[in-house]
């Protein structure tokens, strides 16, 4: 059984692989979000940090978002995580600008910093 990341590697390097998920996924766009959906935020992290360790890797924008959203779901409290969440968010909105400012206030909120 292949882990999360290489799934994900899988994903990135199928030239077919969707900008969006839907009714025709493909089997490395199926097998990857299966995988996530029941990975635990730890597994997640360890794919997050392999596959897209400066917000410019191959991962599409959409497995990103639900990468990240299943990760601060599970930890609702980790400053780092909502921070990284919010920074990917950033980096690929605007059309999320919002939720990674909700982010980012949570995460000054958990370590009593000054927003930003």
């Amino acid at each position: 059984m292949k882990s999360l990341t290489e799934l994900a590697v899988d994903l990135c390097a199928d030239p077919e692989h969707p900008e969006r998920p839907g009714n025709h996924m493909n089997e490395a766009t199926w097998e990857f979000i299966e995988a996530l959906t029941f990975a635990d935020a730890d597994t997640i992290m360890v794919m997050i940090r392999e596959t897209i360790p400066d917000l410019t890797g191959d991962l599409p924008v959409w497995a990103r978002n639900l990468a990240f959203r299943l990760a601060c779901l599970q930890r609702p409290d980790d400053v780092e995580l909502l921070r990284a969440a919010a920074a990917d968010l950033d980096f690929h909105g605007p059309d999320w600008d919002e939720y990674a400012e909700k982010l980012l206030r949570r995460a000054n909120q958990l370590d009593g910093s000054s927003p930003t």
